[in-house]
């Protein structure tokens, strides 16, 4: 008979990819399994069948340099901290073996090769090879980044699509994003990410070495999305100037991003801000199995100086200056990782934020974090990593200073509520926003997200807020959150607090900023004087017509505030509020919802409404990961104000789940208006 040997193994792929919840990586160029948990391996043998007394199987594997060798065994008892590999006692055929090899929880993220041998007494040895992409497993309690409930692994790990907060908390727009998880290429360029990092072509062993630390991961990959420092995968830019890449605000999914990045030899693409680095960011984190989610932090503090303080200018008629080092971005979004922090002790487990926007250094590079939320909520300063920077994103105090013309100081306000007044995430399983902001700090009493801004000037030249004895009292309140082709409709409440008659003067300014820079020239303003009788509060209904407002808001914000002078006395107090007008309206309606399968197609139609009140043209293009290959694009012609558009489009899952599908139309001066609609694919 002829001797033993090994006729091939098969990796099993279905079997283990629905074990170690990875099968949307089916297509991948290897088996994708996650660590602290055993796959399997069926072993067809030749010639004579295998004898347990005289013949042996071992196995080694191998990442890089690093490598183990181990016996295969009969027994199911294994240390979870060693590697182990052994025979499926329940399926003893010894001419196909089945064969499950256990990799500990703590073993390094990335892509291994094995080897199996079978040897005979006689000397006779037979080998085959073959290949698996290691990732964390949050499945596993023994692995650091083991999160407890099964929807939070579904949200976090295992879905490719979300929503990401933007606007203003008066008027949140989500902005739906395709994560791209299981699309070609992207796990590919993850790994990728890792091995052309500095640490890894510094020092390839301590890298592979590190690899099992979701601590280490976090920091490498914060880093290397922006690239300030090395071949990282976005190049930040916060000009109007996008001439010589992408304008951040096309970008729809991380897939285009990753695979571009990758196919130009790891060259940045351009162009990425706070949103689209915390987005591919996410992409990256949850490829490789450390929970992930987008936060937005609405009025983020970049406080250069680190005093907890940022001043705001503005001028004795209300135009916002450009004055301060400091800034209040109107939002900032980043990432927050699950984890234990074996080095901070249990109290710091749980989330972290990770924030790959290219700010400050940390290390001397540019990334920020893992910083661990109850950190920064307790102001745990002392501990790693970046906890002061990120504290003083959500908690900074803002000293708004009036200035006259001739920068002499005659107002002042401190607010100390403006600073993180909302921090949000999705929710699970929800297209809906997540009020998270009492996990980032201690809220003093519930407050309204609408809530106007108000000062008082009082005798001793002070502004304070409403709870002033004395003095004169203003607030800035806007009817409605402002909708396209409709006035903004606002109130201006002045109240005097003392016993005397006063005359006041009014200043309104209206002027167009965006979200991370300081306003622009004055588009709008409006001067007048008030008498006000002793103790009366009196209340002027303003508004700012669409013809006044619309030419200015492309990818804008309005911040609009009101100074009020005491003609007796020359002091001022002032209120603002700064806010976006919302989209018009662009609805995704499909068919037969209740019975979509894969492969079987479907139709939807794209349905916009223009509210402008003027016409428009423009682009629309439709994206849907696991719904349509690449993107679908549609001119759409001239549009009369209140006019609808219509356009159908045949899609065709590939998978099933839950996915999302995006719509989105570039106007000519406006902002790109999107929509979303999630499609459940229903398995066959």
């Amino acid at each position: 008979m002829e001797d033993l040997s090994i006729h091939h193994a098969n990796l099993e792929l279905s079997e283990n990819l629905g074990r170690h919840r990875t099968d949307g990586f089916k297509n991948a160029n290897a088996l994708v399994v996650r660590r602290g948990a055993p796959f399997k391996i069926s072993v067809q043998l030749k010639g004579r069948p295998f004898n347990p007394r005289t013949d042996s199987l071992r196995i080694k594997v191998t990442l890089g340099q690093l490598n183990v060798e181990m016996p295969v065994t009969f027994s199911t008892k294994h240390s979870s901290s060693h590697w182990n590999a052994y025979i499926d006692p329940n399926n003893l055929n010894f001419q196909k073996l089945s064969i499950f090899i256990y990799s500990p929880a703590s073993v390094s993220v990335g892509c291994y090769s094995f080897q199996l041998s079978v040897s005979t007494q006689d000397g006779q040895k037979s080998t085959v090879v073959g290949n698996f992409i290691m990732l964390c497993n949050p499945w596993c309690s023994e692995d650091a980044v083991y999160i407890p409930f099964e929807d939070q692994r579904e949200e976090y790990i295992l879905s490719d699509s979300g929503l990401l907060f933007m606007g203003t908390p008066m008027n949140l727009v989500s902005r739906p994003w395709s994560f791209d998880l299981y699309e070609p290429g992207v796990l590919e360029a993850c790994l990728d990410l890792l091995k052309v990092s500095p640490q890894h072509q510094k020092n390839k062993r301590k890298d592979y070495l590190n690899r099992g630390n979701p601590v280490y991961i976090s920091r490498v990959v914060s880093a290397m999305i922006n690239s300030e420092d090395d071949r990282g995968v976005l190049k930040g830019n916060w000009t109007d100037d996008f001439k010589q890449g992408v304008s951040p605000s096309k970008w729809t999914g991380s897939k285009d991003i990753l695979r571009m990045w990758a196919q130009s030899g790891y060259s940045p693409v351009k162009y990425g801000q706070c949103w689209v680095f915390a987005a591919v960011m996410c992409t990256v984190m949850r490829v490789l199995g450390i929970p992930c989610r987008v936060v937005t932090n609405f009025n983020s503090a970049h406080d250069t100086n680190a005093n907890l303080v940022v001043e705001e200018y503005y001028s004795e008629t209300g135009q916002k200056l450009n004055r301060s080092q400091d800034s209040i971005w109107n939002f900032h979004l980043w990432g927050e990782c699950w984890m234990t922090r074996k080095d901070l002790g249990p109290d710091m487990d749980g989330w972290q934020v990770l924030d790959p926007t290219p700010q400050e250094r940390s290390g001397g590079v540019f990334c920020c974090g893992p910083a661990p939320v109850k950190g920064i909520r307790n102001k745990r300063t002392d501990l790693i990593y970046d906890i002061p920077f990120v504290y003083a994103a959500v908690n900074a105090d803002v000293h708004t200073i009036i200035l006259s013309s001739q920068d002499q100081v005659v107002g002042f306000s401190k607010d100390t509520e403006k600073v993180g007044s909302l921090i949000c995430t999705k929710a699970i399983g929800y297209p809906r926003v997540q009020n998270i902001t009492g996990d980032y700090k201690y809220i003093k009493s519930p407050t309204s997200t609408l809530s106007s801004r108000s000062s008082t000037i009082s005798n001793d030249s002070t502004l304070r807020r409403a709870t002033a004895p004395e003095g004169v009292l203003v607030s800035l309140t806007l009817n409605k959150s402002p909708a396209p082709g409709e006035p903004i409709a606002f109130l201006v409440k002045a109240v005097n607090k003392q016993k005397i008659p006063k005359v006041v003067k009014v200043h309104l300014n209206a002027q167009a900023k965006e979200y991370n820079h300081s306003p622009s020239e004055t588009f709008w303003e409006k001067h007048g004087i008030i008498q006000l009788a002793p103790m009366e509060v009196k209340v002027v209904q303003e508004q700012i017509l669409p013809a006044q407002y619309e030419h200015v808001m492309e990818n804008n914000l309005i911040n609009l505030a009101v100074v009020l002078e005491d003609m007796a006395t020359h002091k001022r107090v002032l209120a603002s509020e700064e806010f976006n007008i919302a989209s018009p309206e662009l609805i995704i309606q499909v068919a037969d919802e209740d019975s979509i399968v894969p492969n079987k197609q479907l139709t939807a139609t794209v349905t916009f409404t223009n509210s402008f009140s003027r016409p428009v043209s423009g682009l629309l293009t439709i994206a849907g990961a696991g719904l349509i290959a690449g993107k679908k694009q549609f001119r759409m012609p001239s549009l009369r104000p209140g006019g609808k558009a219509s356009q159908s489009i045949t899609l065709t899952p590939s998978m099933a789940g839950v996915k999302m599908l995006q719509a989105s139309i570039s106007l000519l001066d406006t902002d790109t208006i999107r929509c979303f609609k999630m499609i459940s694919v229903n398995s066959i």
